[in-house]
């Protein structure tokens, strides 16, 4: 019989390492102990130590250690190195110690071990003593120990001391600068890595790929977009661009410097693509507004076979959020729970997310409370989805709910604020703004501001409103004037309306919206020759209005119609359906709203201009292409008119659905002949 020589049964554990088999190391284990019948070799304890303490076996690792009677440094060492592994750093601080008392010196692996346990743990205390037997041991200058050391004190709070070793360190390998530049990163401190890097350069050093990635991120969180593309042509010069890795790290920093197309150029590029480049690619669409690319880019992931991640998924979910794309974002949260990762807490906030800004307040409630756990985004999400449903009630419960666990801070304050403002509490809200300095510690910001002044304005206080803009100790942004404009439209206060108008054109004169909003304003008070010279400004000043459209998901189809929209293959049906809904709600005492007829015509020919606007064709269609009892919901990448909210408080009413409509501003949900808003649109 052939027996195996200890070299051999030293490459059999290694094998067992390798391969994640405790079943063939302990089966190694027993092979040894019936071959060598006498001692086991010190180099054969060593190699069993770290196969059970490297398979997370913690308990015959130390009992191994205890049973062999010449423990040696190595032994030690793969001790701890495997508890460091496996995340047991208590453990790995107490094997160091239990060494040290024996006298045994720790080497060039100890070391870093050892640091890395310390920092793990975020013990500085116990950094700085391994650092002093590594100082008294002559092994600080060692190039792997000084910089474990130099990590630890950068990622225990230690700046000072962590300087100070840098600085004293002999000639620095490019692991040093490494550690110094991501740690800046880390700290929220780009500047200083970018000056690192700059520095590293000038003495010779030459970037391997941990480098660069660092120095992207440095490049892409100061928003240097310069910079970072110079760094581009230097990894195509240095041969780097193959690295998936580095590309992954280009494609992050283009997204995050805003320029989609690079980043999508880099990413058509790379000829080999890992999981994190798809999600990096999805995310950078995804945070550029950009978010039917990023479901595109999702959909191809999933048909090159990509395994979903929860950073993947909760990227794709706020794309569809931001799309209103209810229906897919549910076929995502299958794929999510079949994916085991919807117990992700990124995974779950993104999805209550999605559920409330698509109105499905339902599922954002059934997944809110099904959360294993949450944070403060979570809590912000779903206070915000009841925001949108200007359901104040609940969103005040919510947030007297989330102080016993999470403290507000600057967004769930908007939220509220939001919540307030829609649901039409103005006293609530009032109060809260008023103490947001001394009860929340919280400065309140252009947001905040926004919100009152938008709150005012739908309760019809479009003075008091004006009056509050004009003594707010910050400049008032768009979002202020915005809602100042919206409510002189609401309430028919022309001349207020044209101030709030003029400064959003200061602010922002390219944007149609504002312009178009004012026209409109002037036309429903019958001022035409004011309304058609704002309609002429736009034209000098070359402002193309975007054209209205509203767009309904049936059969996993998105169809998008246009006002007087005849195009579709069910034209023959939209019509006859409309025809007939005209005809009921008349009977029900519908009169249809010629003020948002917006141009000059006769009063015939403006009842037919209102009677075929894009939603009202998109509902029609909903009418029927979906099943009964399925609620209809709308998208509609502009306001939704009056006449319109008031047909579809009819037509709920009269058919007997639901309907959901969410426009630029915010959620109509129509039930029973009943809006949400309250009639603010």
């Amino acid at each position: 019989m052939t027996f195996l020589t200890p070299n051999s049964l030293a490459s059999i554990l290694e094998t067992a390492v390798s391969t994640h088999s405790s079943l063939l190391g302990r089966a190694t284990h027993a092979q040894i102990l019936k071959t060598l019948q006498c001692t086991i070799p010190p180099f054969l304890s060593i190699h069993l130590i770290s196969m059970y303490s490297k398979l997370d076996l913690p308990n015959s690792a130390q009992l191994l250690l205890q049973l062999t009677p010449t423990r040696c440094v190595v032994t030690w060492t793969a001790l701890i190195s495997g508890s460091v592994q496996n995340r047991y750093f208590s453990s790995a601080i107490l094997y160091f110690s239990k060494m040290r008392r024996e006298n045994i010196k720790p080497n060039d692996f100890t070391f870093p071990c050892a640091f890395k346990a310390s920092t793990a743990l975020c013990l500085p205390f116990a950094g700085k003593q391994i650092h002093a037997i590594a100082l008294k041991l002559g092994q600080i200058n060692d190039k792997f120990v000084g910089c474990s050391a130099f990590d630890m004190y950068s990622k225990t709070g230690l700046k000072l001391e962590a300087q100070r070793l840098f600085d004293e360190m002999p000639p620095r390998n490019v692991a040093v600068w490494n550690a110094y530049i991501s740690n800046a990163v880390l700290d929220g401190r780009p500047r200083k890595a970018i000056d690192k890097f700059i520095e590293f350069r000038r003495v010779g050093g030459e970037p391997d790929l941990i480098t660069f990635c660092a120095f992207l991120n440095a490049c892409a969180d100061a928003r240097c977009l310069d910079l970072g593309r110079q760094l581009h042509g230097l990894v195509i010069r240095s041969g780097f661009e193959r690295d998936v890795s580095v590309a992954n790290g280009i494609i992050d920093f283009y997204g995050k410097c805003k320029e989609v197309e690079l980043a999508e150029m880099v990413f058509n590029g790379m000829g080999r693509r890992n999981s994190v480049s798809w999600c990096t690619m999805v995310a950078a669409c995804e945070q550029n507004d950009e978010k039917e690319k990023a479901c595109v880019v999702f959909l191809m992931s999933r048909k090159e076979g990509i395994e979903l991640t929860d950073y993947m998924v909760s990227s794709v979910i706020s794309a569809y959020a931001g799309i209103s794309g209810l229906e897919f974002g549910r076929s995502v949260h299958a794929l999510a729970v079949k994916a085991c990762v919807e117990g992700d807490i990124f995974v779950g906030s993104a999805l209550v997310d999605m559920y409330g800004k698509c109105g499905s307040i339902e599922d954002c409630e059934q997944v809110f409370h099904e959360m294993p756990e949450r944070n403060l985004v979570s809590w912000n999400a779903m206070i915000s989805g009841y925001a949108h449903q200007g359901d104040v009630d609940m969103a005040m419960t919510l947030f007297e709910e989330m102080q016993s666990e999470a403290v507000p801070n600057y967004v769930t304050l908007i939220c509220v604020l939001s919540a307030c403002s829609r649901g039409g509490a103005v006293k609530l809200g009032n109060e809260i703004f008023e103490s947001m300095r001394d009860r929340y510690m919280i400065e309140p910001g252009a947001e905040h501001y926004a919100c009152i002044a938008d709150m005012l304005g739908r309760a019809g206080m479009v003075e008091r409103a004006y009056e509050f803009v004009q003594k707010m100790p910050i400049r008032p942004t768009i979002s202020v004037w915005g809602a100042l404009l919206n409510a002189c439209r609401v309430y028919g206060e022309p001349e207020l309306g044209k101030i709030a108008a003029d400064n959003l054109f200061k602010l922002d004169p390219k944007d149609s919206g504002n312009h178009v909003l004012l026209s409109n304003m002037f036309a429903a008070a019958g001022r035409w020759d004011e309304a058609t010279l704002v309609r002429n400004e736009m034209k000098e000043v070359g402002i193309k209005k975007g054209a209205g459209c509203s767009w309904v998901t049936a059969k996993n189809k998105v169809h998008v119609f246009q006002a007087k929209d005849a195009s579709h293959e069910r034209n023959s049906e939209i019509q006859g359906m409309l025809v007939k809904l005209r005809t009921e709600m008349q009977a029900a005492g519908y009169m249809p709203d010629t003020n948002y007829a917006l141009y000059d015509l006769e009063e015939e020919e403006k009842m037919t201009e209102v009677g075929y606007h894009s939603e009202k064709i998109a509902l029609a269609f909903g009418l029927i292409a979906l099943p009964p009892g399925v609620p209809i919901r709308i998208t509609k990448n502009l306001r939704i008119c009056g006449d319109c909210h008031s047909a579809f408080k009819f037509i709920s009413g009269i058919a007997g659905r639901e309907i959901i409509v969410r426009d630029n501003n915010r959620f109509h949900r129509f039930r029973d002949s009943q809006c949400s808003c309250r009639d603010f649109w």
